[in-house]
Formats: structure tokens, sequence, C-alpha cells
């Protein structure tokens, strides 16, 4: 799988700004997909020498059973501005998702999509990259406001900007705090919120995003694919 070289990486923070608003009118923002491979990636924080180390993991569907788990470790150069963290990170993660052996028909990304304050977030990013069915899915809330969630499992509140929905608050646990979903690319809201729900397996983020984070702690080990995809 290979990222598309859509622009250059070294950029200053108000062409980087510049190009989010261009590219967020290359988003799809409507589609599904019926996945056999979901894949999922994360960053850790850097180190004090300027490293990242990113995950990507692939599950297999509707198991979850993990089939792949792909790392890259990489110095870190853009600075850290809210808003725009996707020219910080996707470098990092791109290079992660381009080791997978097995190609995921959904990718999940630890980040905003849509719910950004240009609509275009890390997951959008990754999306066009790849030219994949993308999702996003938080653990806060980056721009816009929302109600009250529902205590019930799967109950959502849209999250508004202004006069536009850009996202859910989705609670997969009874009791937990809610997750921040939206699209990233080729994907609907409400399709994107499906697929979350069923990717939870008795933990509050999806387990593609659970196992990616814990790859980018060194948690789980690089795996290459072994045995039969079907």
């Amino acid at each position: 799988m290979k990222a598309k070289e859509l622009h250059s990486w070294d950029l200053s923070w108000e062409e980087a700004k510049e190009l989010q608003v261009r590219l967020s009118r290359m988003v799809v923002k409507s589609g599904d997909v019926n996945p056999k491979f979901i894949a999922g990636v994360d960053l850790s924080s850097p180190d004090p020498d300027g490293f990242a180390l990113g995950c990507a993991v692939v599950l297999k569907f509707p198991e979850l059973s993990l089939v792949e788990v792909k790392t890259e470790r990489m110095r870190v150069s853009f600075p850290y501005i809210p808003g725009l963290l996707s020219f910080r990170e996707s470098p990092v993660v791109i290079r992660a998702l381009e080791k997978l052996e097995v190609e995921p028909d959904l990718i999940m990304v630890d980040g905003q999509g849509l719910a950004h304050p240009r609509r275009f977030g890390i997951a959008c990013h990754i999306g066009l990259l790849f030219e994949k069915p993308t999702i996003g899915c938080a653990k806060s809330l980056l721009c816009g406001k929302h109600e009250e969630v529902p205590e019930e499992e799967g109950s959502f509140s849209w999250i508004w900007d202004q006069d536009e929905i850009i996202g859910a608050v989705l609670r997969t646990r009874k009791g937990r705090n809610p997750v921040y979903v939206s699209i990233g690319h080729k994907i609907s809201l409400e399709c994107a919120i499906k697929w979350v729900l069923r990717c939870v397996r008795g933990y509050r983020i999806p387990e593609p995003l659970r196992l990616s984070h814990l790859g980018s702690k060194r948690r789980i080990k690089d795996t290459g694919f072994q045995g039969r995809l079907f």
C-alpha cells in the first residue's frame, strides 16, 4: 500500500493551514464499506530526542483478530500546533501503513477527521493520501459543541459547529467517557458511527485503535502476516 504524493511536507504553519482548506474540498463525505480487514493507526509522543513511534495494525473482521503489526520510528520536525498535528504525525503514520503486507479496507485513525476548524484533521489527511475509507476517532473535542450524551452504550449526540454537523460524540461503554467520531474520507458519518461500535470489544476505544496504541508503546511487537487471508 503506497501513499499518494499530494504535497510537500516542508511547509510553514501558514502554508499548512492554506493546504488544509484546499484539501478539505477533496474529502468524500458519503459511502460505506464491507471490510474484511480494518486497520488502526496511532503515534507515541516524541521522546527527548524528538523521535516518535507510529504503529499500524490490521485486524480481520468480524473476528477482530490481530493479523499484522507494523511500526516506524522517525524524528518529528513540524512544531506542535493545535489544528496542525497532521503535519507533525502523518509522515510517521504513513511509513507504518506503507509497511503493511495486508491491505485494509477501512482505516481508523486516533484523531480528528471533519471535526476540525478547517474540516481537515489527520483522518482526512490519511484518507486522501491512501484513497481509503477512513474514520477519525478522538479522545477529546477539538472544535464545536454538543449536547450531553445519554449513558447507554451506543448513544450519541451530534457535534455542531455553527449550523453544520461535523461529527458525533459516541458512548461506547456505559459509565466511561465518550469518543469523538468524524468522517475521514469516503464514508458517511452514520456509517462511521456504525463501524466504531462494531469494533468495540469491552473497552472504551475500538479494537483497531486500542491495539495500535499498544503497538506505539511497544507493548506488542511488529509482525508480518502469516496464514491465509480468507
